[in-house]
Parts: C-alpha cells; structure tokens; sequence
C-alpha cells in the first residue's frame, strides 16, 4: 500500500514541475499544487559511542490546494541517508523511506473538518511539530517518541471554535489501518482511539485522551496527556505530561519534560536563544530515564537553525544520545 501512495505522490509531483503553461490555459486542478521541504545534518559525539556526522533526514512536503472543500498534504521522509563514523567510514545502509503523513482533508467550515489517510497522532503539541526547522533542539523528548504512536493510519474530526478572546480546538481521531511496514526497534501499536482539546490564546493549553494496544509487550492503555507554551517577558516555556494507565492495573509507564528557550538580544547575540530542558521517562519495560539538556540555538533565518547542545542523564534509549550535538535546519 505505502508503495502505491509513494508512487502517487511521485507523479503528482511530476506533473507540477513538468506541465507546460501556455497564455489561454484555463486554470486546472494541478495548478494547486506545491512542493518544498526541509532537511537536517549535524555532529554527534556521544559518550558511549563513536563520534558520528550525519545527514539526518530529506522531507519532501506536497500540498495541493484547489478551488473545491478539498486539500491534500504529504510528507515523505528520507531518513538518515549518508552517515559517517570512525569505524565504519561512510555508509548509506542505515537509510529508510518513511511516508509520515499523507491525507485528505474535506473543509465543511472552520469549526467542523474531516480528514482521513496517514497523519501525526495529535496527542502531543512536539509530535505535531517535529520538523527539524520548527523546534529548538537536535533530539525530541523521550516522552513524545517512545509512548504512544507517533503516526495514525485512520479518520479525523478536527476544527477552531471562537471563544472569548482565543480559540477552542478540537480533534477526535481512530486508526482505521495498521501499519504496514515496521522496523525491527520500532514499537507496534493498533486499535488507538483518542481526542485532543486545547485553547489558544496569549497561550496554547492542551488535554488529550488515547487508547491503544501496544504490540510489543502484549498491553492495552489509556493514557493522559497535557500540554502548554506560552512566553514571560519574551521566553518561551513549554512542557508536556503523560501517564499510561494498563487496562489490568499494572504500571503503565508515563513521561514529562519542561523546556525553556530564552533570546539572548540583550546580550549583543541578536536571534540566538539559550535553551534548556529536563525531561523524565519511564516505561514498564524499560525502566526509568532522565535526561537534561543546555544548549544555544541560533535562528539564521525565519526558516534555517543552527543548534548546538549538550544532554546528559541516565539510561540508554535510541535517539537519545548523551554528549554533545549540533545540527543545522532548513527549509527549502
């Protein structure tokens, strides 16, 4: 299935960088669509391991915007193309084609649409985010990869409510397909059923609800989920909560981080930000991790970052290295 969606994006994207134009053409449906995307590259030195530079990931994102209710979005990921290391010199093996969303949204109003196909499982404001270029850090929370799926194959209500001086947002989703293609570390999940509510303002509060099954250790969960960002005299605080509760009242596990990206204006460092984190983890399986982060992120352009950090804590988790990192972010 995620070969013929693949192959669909593919021509789709052809057929807007190769259609001719001519004076007396009559608008057409392909004139909706846009292609871009972002890409990350960075220097890992973790102390447990090998030092390593890497290509981290190509997205190529695809919107189609017509005159009808109807829209289109993809996003298809080349993860980790080329990588390099001490040991084993330049290699492309570790590199993998991930479709991370593609769907179709049907617009009734601003307070009521519908979407179906793959999306990011709204649970979670940095899941939402994720793209290199839009978040301050190299690494993502332990807390927001490794509880929940990340990606939902299914249906979608979501829409904005005006209220008071801010807006009430809702989402309600279901998977309605398995994945498909899963690697051999990934967590399997099915049957997730969740909503997300949230209220924006000067800031941007959320609460969201989620069921699923987690395939790898036979368990099914609730869990509950609240998140914010706001900013105090031009710092930006954000956080984010968890708890898992195990539907035959074992230990569910659960996650939180608090983030702080502070301007460095008055400092003479113009677009520079001081970032800081903290973040707790733990799973039924796994046991329990800590990490912290300080770092100096410098916004080159309104879409390129240039980021570097030192993280440090307990416990070994994938994608979670302990040592220092910098990478560079844009969109292109």
């Amino acid at each position: 299935m995620k070969k013929f969606i693949i192959l669909l994006t593919s021509l789709a994207s052809l057929l807007t960088l190769c259609k001719p134009v001519f004076a007396d053409d009559a608008p057409s449906w392909t004139d909706g669509f846009r292609v871009g995307g972002y890409a990350s590259a960075g220097i890992t030195l973790d102390r447990s391991k090998t030092a390593q530079a890497a290509l981290n990931e190509i997205s190529l994102l695809t919107t189609w915007n017509g005159d009808s209710r109807w829209s289109f979005f993809s996003e298809l990921e080349l993860e980790n193309p080329l990588s390099w290391n001490d040991s084993e010199q330049f290699r492309t093996n570790h590199s993998r084609l991930d479709l991370e969303r593609f769907y179709f949204d049907y617009n009734f109003s601003e307070k009521v649409n519908f979407r179906a196909g793959r999306f990011l499982t709204p649970n979670s404001r940095w899941n939402l985010l994720h793209a290199a270029p839009l978040v301050w850090t190299s690494t993502r929370p332990l807390a927001t990869s490794r509880l929940f799926p990340t990606g939902t194959n299914g249906a979608m209500a979501f829409g904005a409510i005006p209220f008071m001086d801010g807006a009430f947002e809702y989402k309600v989703f279901a998977e309605l397909l398995e994945d498909q293609d899963i690697e051999e570390e990934e967590l399997e999940f099915e049957h997730v059923r969740g909503a997300r509510f949230s209220y924006k303002n000067q800031s941007d509060v959320g609460i969201s609800l989620l069921s699923f099954r987690e395939k790898n250790i036979d368990a099914e969960y609730y869990m509950l989920g609240l998140d914010f960002v706001t900013h105090l005299n031009n710092i930006e605080i954000s956080g984010e909560v968890f708890q898992r509760f195990d539907k035959r009242d074992k230990d569910g596990g659960s996650g939180a981080y608090l983030q702080s990206a502070v301007p460095l204006n008055k400092l003479g460092l113009n677009d520079w930000y001081w970032i800081t984190r903290l973040e707790t983890f733990q799973r039924p399986d796994e046991g329990s991790s800590e990490r912290w982060l300080l770092g100096a992120t410098w916004r080159v352009k309104r879409s390129q970052l240039l980021k570097f950090e030192f993280a440090g804590g307990s416990g070994d988790q994938p994608d979670s290295p302990r040592g220092f990192l910098t990478s560079f972010a844009l969109f292109f």
